[in-house]
């Protein structure tokens, strides 16, 4: 999914209802259930959204829950409910915690859903940041990074082939057989984070880096850093996707208190994702805020139908060099 400067840049679609952060979900979210999360699938799917993404908590400590949140739906059964209910739209865990699964058990569940949905998925993973998430699991916390890098190496071996080993320092197995196999010849792997670790996995083992959160030193130094390190691990010709979020957005002048959103005509908003594509991003992840779902559903409307061609039109991305 990558694209050279001057190529369309694709946008993805942070779901509400499925996640709920206490800090940043809309009060109607509570009251909306699974035919609101369909339609709000279908209606972005229609727009153009080219991924519809989830995020990825089991159990949130009490102590987080006053700003994490505790309604976070389980994230593989969500994107395979979603797989029936929309045709062509990609399934993406924005992002899924993979150091508290087993790799097996992760490889089980993104080859099914894969195969299910007729090839769509993309797996975003990350390292995880609730500490009291992995105690409950019986997971070292502080181990996670190790875990997490463990985890990468044996899960693209069981995606690749029905049969794979592993030998680590964690886990342990010689050539056992996995299926269904996935539909595409190579499921995505996506790295999220901020962090200079999760560009250097991103870089290693991904196919793609979800920058979720400022990086150090900004987002376009982070994005030149992953190609510099993907040259070095021998990988600068593979296809290779950069992600960002855009943090929530609202096309038009609202009559209500919309926040820290970025807000304005379609022109407007179309200028300010140039100004993220032009860092040499190729996918940017965006939200809206709204009211009621019926005016979210509006806003995933004139988005796709006003925003994104204005952006496809303008944006004008810098040729990477080598």
């Amino acid at each position: 999914m990558t694209r050279d400067a001057g190529e369309r840049v694709a946008f993805g679609f942070q779901l509400p209802i499925q996640g709920q952060p206490a800090a940043f979900a809309e009060g109607w979210e509570s009251r909306a259930g699974a035919q609101e999360l369909a339609t709000v699938a279908r209606v972005a799917e229609r727009a153009g959204f080219a991924a519809l993404a989830v995020a990825d908590h089991v159990a949130v400590p009490k102590s987080r829950a006053p700003t994490v949140g505790t309604t976070w739906w389980d994230c593989v059964a969500t994107l395979a409910y979603l797989a029936a209910v929309t045709e062509r739209i990609r399934l993406l865990s924005h992002v899924y915690v993979l150091p508290l699964r087993h790799p097996l058990l992760a490889a089980k569940q993104w080859t099914t859903l894969d195969a299910l949905s007729g090839g769509r998925t993309i797996l975003g993973v990350g390292a995880g940041d609730l500490e009291g998430e992995f105690a409950a699991l019986g997971v070292d916390f502080h181990r996670r990074g190790a875990l997490l890098d463990e985890a990468l190496a044996a899960l693209r071996a069981a995606l690749d082939g029905e049969f794979s080993s592993h030998e680590g320092p964690t886990w342990r197995y010689e050539e056992v057989g996995l299926s269904p196999r996935p539909v595409q010849h190579r499921v995505p792997i996506w790295v999220g984070g901020a962090s200079a670790a999760a560009r250097r996995r991103a870089a290693r083992w991904g196919d793609g880096w979800l920058a979720v959160g400022p990086p150090e030193g900004g987002l376009s130094a982070a994005v030149a850093e992953v190609h510099e390190l993907r040259e070095r691990y021998g990988r600068a010709d593979e296809p290779f996707t950069i992600g960002a979020m855009s943090g929530p957005l609202y096309v038009g002048e609202p009559r209500w208190d919309v926040g820290r959103a970025v807000h304005g005509s379609p022109e407007q908003i179309a200028s300010f994702l140039r100004s993220i594509a032009g860092l040499g991003v190729d996918q940017i992840q965006v939200s809206f805020r709204s009211r009621d779902v019926h005016e979210l559903y509006d806003q995933l409307r004139v988005f796709g139908a006003e925003v994104a061609p204005l952006v496809a039109a303008g944006a004008r991305r810098p040729v990477r060099s080598g």
